[in-house]
């Protein structure tokens, strides 16, 4: 049963780069986060000429280290950005309904203690809005609890001092899954797509158009081989933390966008951690908000908490968790649910992301920077793109795409550009994969039976047939390895995500296609050997890759691991 996506993998990269080095297109797109994603679907949808290019991993930075949630933004009330939240809202409705594999109600609870900074008669104020500028579309609406009642849902939360407080509705998210699943819809309408190929000096036109940037020069970073250019006659920059690194490739004159943001999050054991809804922590100190996420469907469950807001250093990649990060968000965790003891030793694993919020010279706090996005006109006659959040990025694309066209029309009017090809029409409200509508899910669940968990069917939609489907006809012959406690055909999870979500490194599915290295405590290194052979013969890599890979694994694994000393 094919997938209506297609292929997407390592033979369309190989496909891609060909096309890169042969073709001219109408849009490049430097970036292959959420944004980058959601900015290909929709020129390819106007049936524009587009290629893609990411130097690592798909959604590798920003767009895997959120805190997997789809939401309104209840906190950006008080700093009055209604528009915002109104949109955010009814983006988050459209998802729900579209993408339902990826996208779930999450209940939500607010406590309000003795002394905090907002009040219940302000909040409940808050919640009614909230529910107003989502017209009502939520899954329900928002509960005013009592302390009693709060105790009840949630018995381990601090009893000292609680006045009672709210539960709502927002949503979780599989946030680098949504960004592939993007980049496949792309894919299938001929977008030109490569992970692992960095883009790395502009390259400028002759003559008239020596003002412009017609192309740039890119490198694949695992296939080798000389440098190119891919040509092209708009270029968008959509690269979140690095926009200011790409900027300065483009100009030595470029001034800073961004006022970035380290976030971390921890993850614990849902045994350890049980929590019937996610939970609104909020630090008296410093004004923070941070979330404890429950996930049943990352492994056999977890509880994500975070996320912190601090500065970050010039790299984005350099980033790390520290020791500070994790004691910071261990107070607060104590401040709310003492009596779990929780202590450093019960954190399954942490990451940390760096979110490109665009800067403001007046704003000192990183929590009143705006969420908004910027679309401006960038040196060379590009467009470039920062800030933004994932659950605006669907209308956020929409936007950078029809002020490239409007920026390319003008440039085409004074000579500067090839006049702009007609473009049709595009809603990119519609499912964007068809697999995966509810309906289905629900065909491919009954046709599975229970000998599979809700959560990988749910996860997968009809997809999760297909995978089965590899684990029955390949299984014998290649030994498939299975983890049942979460990952129940991990082997052929593995060889679906490399055919359809490119995994080009074995880190790619580890740490971004599945939860393995997030949701578990041994990090799936019980199987680490076992899937570097089938991810080579797969990939057809040469004798020895398979042991290099693995190895390549493990020193990833204890890089990420270094907070714990």
């Amino acid at each position: 049963m094919p997938s209506s996506l297609g292929e997407f993998s390592h033979r369309t990269r190989a496909d891609s780069l060909r096309r890169f080095r042969e073709e001219e297109f109408d849009f490049l797109v430097i970036g292959g986060g959420i944004t980058g994603a959601a900015v290909a679907r929709d020129a390819a949808m106007r049936g524009l000429k587009v290629a893609l290019v990411e130097k690592g991993d798909f959604a590798q930075g920003t767009s895997s280290k959120s805190s997997k949630l789809i939401h309104g933004g209840l906190r950006y009330l008080q700093n009055f950005e209604f528009h915002l939240v109104f949109e955010a809202l009814a983006e988050r409705a459209l998802l729900m309904r579209t993408v339902p594999h990826m996208v779930r109600p999450l209940k939500f609870y607010f406590p309000i203690y003795v002394g905090d900074a907002v009040g219940k008669f302000k909040l409940g104020m808050g919640m009614w809005l909230y529910d107003i500028l989502a017209l009502f579309r939520a899954p329900g609406f928002h509960r005013n609890l009592s302390r009693k009642k709060m105790l009840a849902e949630i018995p381990h939360l601090k009893a000292e001092g609680l006045l009672g407080g709210f539960q709502y509705w927002d949503a979780s998210m599989w946030d680098d899954a949504l960004a592939v699943e993007n980049l496949r819809a792309a894919q299938a309408r001929t977008v030109a797509i490569a992970n692992y190929v960095e883009a790395i000096v502009p390259v400028w036109g002759q003559g008239k158009r020596s003002a412009m940037i017609t192309g740039f020069k890119v490198r694949d970073v695992v296939g080798g081989g000389p440098e190119f250019v891919i040509k092209a006659n708009h270029i968008l920059v959509c690269a979140g933390p690095w926009t200011d690194r790409v900027g300065k490739s483009l100009s030595k004159d470029w001034r800073p966008w961004l006022k970035p943001s380290k976030g971390v999050h921890l993850v614990f054991d849902a045994k350890r951690f049980s929590i019937p809804g996610a939970l609104v922590m909020s630090q008296p100190q410093d004004g923070r908000i941070s979330f404890v996420i429950p996930r049943q469907d990352y492994g056999t469950g977890v509880v994500i908490v975070g996320t912190t807001d601090g500065p970050t250093p010039d790299d984005p990649e350099s980033a790390r968790v520290v020791t500070d990060d994790v004691e910071y968000l261990m107070v607060l965790l104590s401040k709310y649910f003492p009596e779990l003891k929780l202590t450093a030793s019960d954190i399954v694993s942490a990451y940390v992301g760096v979110r490109p919020l665009f800067g403001s010279e007046g704003v000192k706090s990183l929590q009143k920077v705006s969420r908004e996005h910027h679309i401006d006109r960038g040196p060379g006659g590009t467009t470039v793109v920062a800030g933004g959040k994932y659950t605006t990025s669907r209308k956020m694309a929409e936007e950078i795409i029809e002020f490239a066209l409007a920026q390319w029309a003008l440039d085409a009017k004074a000579g500067l550009a090839e006049p702009v090809p007609p473009t049709t029409p595009a809603d990119t409200r519609d499912p964007i994969n068809p697999d995966t509508l509810p309906e289905r899910i629900l065909e491919t669940a009954r046709a599975l039976g229970p000998g599979y968990p809700e959560v990988f069917v749910g996860r997968y939609g009809a997809e999760a047939r297909r995978i089965v489907e590899i684990a029955e006809k390949e299984g014998s012959e290649k030994n498939l390895p299975a983890a049942p406690d979460g990952f129940p055909v991990l082997g052929a999870q593995l060889l679906h995500a490399i055919r359809t979500g490119m995994v080009i490194r074995l880190e790619d599915f580890y740490l971004r296609r599945v939860p393995l290295f997030l949701a578990r405590r041994d990090h799936g290194l019980p199987w680490l050997d076992g899937l570097a052979g089938l991810w080579a013969n797969e990939t057809g890599q040469p004798a020895g890759a398979a042991e290099a890979e693995a190895e390549a694994v493990r020193v990833r694994f204890k890089a990420l691991e270094i907070w714990r000393g």
